[in-house]
């Protein structure tokens, strides 16, 4: 902090000139907060609507959900299970797992030898009762019942 002058006649006028510098300094940093506090604002107003958007989707989702799906076919009778008894071995296994199953790991519950044809021919019946609609293949090689 320097002093006033020796040659300088009055003391009040180097006081009065430290004042206005600190005013100037003052208004500067009111005058960025303000600018801040604007740009705050309007983010917390765009966060606030997008808040409100995804409380709207929640709502319209949780009722959608709440209601009855489109009516499906009455008129269409269930697929018809083939005869054979090792169709209803498969359906059975899978109702115990009441999960998802591969060939291999089939053939292993079913009590079936694990060789490279017993496992084809179960991934062919697999195969059969996914095109008729009673098991679901999610992904290659990977069965599972349609959830109702």
């Amino acid at each position: 902090m320097t002093r006033p002058d020796a040659g300088q006649a009055d003391p009040g006028t180097w006081l009065l000139d430290r004042i206005d510098a600190r005013e100037q300094a003052l208004t500067c940093q009111i005058e960025q907060t303000q600018a801040e506090i604007d740009t705050l604002t309007a983010r917390l107003s765009e966060l606030s609507q997008a808040i409100e958007h995804l409380r709207i989707s929640r709502k319209t989702l949780i009722s959608l959900a709440g209601e009855d799906p489109a009516p499906t076919q009455a008129d269409a009778p269930p697929p018809a299970v083939p005869e054979h008894p090792a169709y209803q071995q498969i359906l059975t296994v899978f109702a115990a797992v009441g999960g998802s199953l591969r060939a291999r790991d089939l053939a292993r519950a079913m009590g079936l030898p694990l060789t490279q044809n017993d496992i084809q021919n179960v991934r062919a019946k697999l195969k059969r009762l996914a095109g008729r609609g009673i098991l679901v293949e999610t992904e290659p090689g990977l069965f599972t019942q349609p959830r109702p």
